[in-house]
């Protein structure tokens, strides 16, 4: 992985626990790239993103792991920061239990303790066809830190 100042690193950390929309981009077989909007979580060390085993992106990452995510925000004053996340993903299906896990967090992060209850969440951590995309970083930029 990319080396980072604690300083920095800490900067990154701090920006990532935060639920901002990430954005996932991978390339089909032909080389043709998909970029998607997605919920994350960051645990300091790998990002994960619940997706669905029937999404485009994951036949994209079943075709070609690498991966390059980016989350960004513009400020109230107008400037940018953004984290880049560039390396290869780890599909993971099972165990189940992992799954529904960082699911239930992930949604959590974005919904709140109140709305991961709801019917449709519930039913997205148990779908057989959740999945986890597990992302190490090799390389991670930044912009505006």
């Amino acid at each position: 992985m990319t080396t980072l100042s604690p300083e920095k690193q800490s900067l990154i950390d701090a920006f990532l626990a935060s639920p901002h929309i990430a954005r996932l981009a991978t390339v089909d077989a032909a080389g043709a790239p998909h970029v998607v909007p997605v919920w994350y979580g960051w645990d300091g060390a790998v990002l994960w993103v619940s997706s669905f085993a029937n999404t485009r992106k994951i036949t994209h990452i079943e075709h070609n792991p690498a991966l390059s995510v980016a989350v960004d925000i513009v400020e109230p004053d107008g400037t940018t920061r953004a984290v880049i996340l560039e390396g290869r993903a780890e599909l993971i299906r099972q165990p189940r239990e992992l799954v529904h896990q960082k699911s239930t967090w992930i949604y959590t992060r974005y919904l709140g303790l109140d709305g991961v209850l709801a019917a449709d969440p519930q039913s997205w951590i148990v779908d057989p066809l959740n999945l986890l995309i597990k992302l190490v970083p090799l390389h991670v930029s930044t912009w505006g830190f």
